[in-house]
């Protein structure tokens, strides 16, 4: 019987041998490598994730799909995932063939276990590198996007992006939760530019700045004489973002007379406006944004709860700049080159003692409070900026353990260097000392990218 997911398993054995299967689990298990074997080809075909990190090893000759062409199907959906083939029959021209195809290799039973061993540790260290190389890849893409980019390497930051690159596409609605100042309308607007709605138009509204008496009108449009003043028909929001995607920031702040009409819209997909009675078809995208508990809204009657299970299909949350304090050196850097563009102005590289106070200040205005004293850092030099903002630090010493406080010391050097040697490599190394390798290896360590820091 299969399992419900192979993600657990790093070789999956198809081999209509029962016995070879369960021997070679053994073999790998006694390794420390998971391992799972099945006669029923079919039943892995869709069920290989293109993401799987593992190797796959199947028999040549077997009656329900054969080896080769359960190769082909496998190949199709992921060329780089390592195939190693079996047979009972030794084949030249088969197995140069097999290779020609794709296979990673080709054994002839029976086989040699250690030679087996051999074959697949290599295999699954390619594998481990490819599937490293296109995350890589990924991530150079997305910081190399025109539009609005969001830096960091941080866990919540990871997650966050993990959720919003799988609905990017999606026609369903995002809930975006985060304090102030923590990015949220640049997160609305990254899903925008980098989905397939990006041609057409991205119309943000702050729900909390616009007086009730005219937020309908602004939502919804309204025909001329729908009310005193309205001599003109006007296009409302909605329909204003229709192909494209609608940004409602501090949705908490519409009134609940307003918070039904919006419900419908949501439901029905069409907007009617103020003194018409014909209805204007949409295909959009609908993100909110919120900076309170939405559900502590709903128990006091101050929120609706059919409107935010709406709202909330997909879920994101921002994590403060607090709790992402890996990525504040990398976010200072990028914030004060953009100043230094502007202002014409030279940008002197931070001291390791700067950056540790930078890290260690608690940041209550969160990437706006950031952004905010880098300009300053910029325009009136360290000490002015510093000695106005940072004026809230947090000892972190006391809720990190030595290994975590050399660690994180060891980075913000290794920062400052590729920021003064401007990404430099080999000015990095005669700077610290360091052999290149053992520089290489610390940048992937601390997820450091030579590329951000070339100005």
């Amino acid at each position: 019987m299969s399992p419900e997911s192979l993600e657990q398993y790093r070789v999956i054995i198809v081999d209509d041998e029962p016995l070879i299967g369960s021997a070679l689990v053994q073999l790998f298990e006694l390794e420390g490598i998971s391992a799972f074997a099945t006669s029923e080809p079919k039943s892995i075909i869709e069920r290989i994730d293109i993401n799987w990190p593992g190797v796959l090893i199947s028999d040549v000759n077997m009656p329900e799909l054969n080896g080769i062409s359960l190769m082909q199907s496998l190949i199709k959906q992921d060329n780089d995932l390592p195939i190693i083939l079996l047979t009972g029959f030794g084949d030249i021209a088969m197995a140069v063939n097999a290779l020609k195809q794709g296979a990673y290799d080709f054994l002839e039973k029976p086989f040699n276990n250690e030679y087996m061993l051999d074959v697949v540790k290599r295999a699954l260290e390619k594998r481990a590198l490819t599937l490293e190389n296109r995350k890589l890849k990924q991530e150079l893409e997305s910081i190399s996007f025109p539009g609005p980019r969001i830096l960091g390497h941080s866990p919540g930051i990871k997650q966050m992006k993990h959720i919003l690159h799988q609905v990017l596409d999606m026609p369903a609605d995002v809930l975006i939760e985060g304090e102030t100042g923590t990015g949220k309308e640049l997160v609305a607007r990254y899903l925008h530019d980098h989905s397939v709605r990006n041609q057409a138009n991205f119309v943000a509204i702050n729900c909390g700045a616009i007086p009730e008496t005219i937020i309908e009108s602004e939502l919804f449009g309204a025909e001329a004489g729908a009310f005193t003043g309205a001599d003109k028909t006007r296009i409302g929001k909605f329909e204003y973002a229709n192909g494209g995607t609608l940004f409602l920031d501090e949705i908490e702040s519409t009134p609940l007379s307003l918070q039904v009409k919006l419900l419908r819209v949501l439901e029905d997909r069409c907007v009617e406006r103020l003194g018409s009675n014909k209805t204007v078809p949409l295909d959009i995208r609908i993100i909110a944004a919120t900076k309170v508990d939405l559900d502590s809204l709903c128990k006091t009657g101050e929120f609706r709860q059919d409107l935010l299970y709406r709202l909330n299909l997909v879920t994101v949350s921002i994590p403060a700049l607090r709790e992402r304090r890996e990525d504040i050196g990398l976010l200072f850097l990028h914030f004060a080159r953009i100043a230094s563009s502007r202002y014409h102005k030279a940008l002197i590289p931070l001291t390791s003692e700067q950056g540790a106070q930078l890290t260690s200040h608690d940041w209550p205005g969160n990437v706006r409070e950031l952004r905010n004293l880098a300009e300053r850092y910029v325009l009136l030099g360290a000490e002015a900026a510093f000695a106005t903002s940072i004026n809230n630090p947090v000892n972190l010493n006391g809720a990190m353990s030595l290994q975590q406080r050399v660690e994180f010391f060891e980075r913000l050097l290794i920062e400052e260097a590729l920021s003064h040697n401007k990404g430099s490599i080999k000015l990095t190394m005669e700077q610290l000392e360091l052999p290149r390798k053992t520089l290489y290896d610390k940048m992937q360590k601390y997820d450091l990218d030579r590329k951000l820091f070339i100005q």
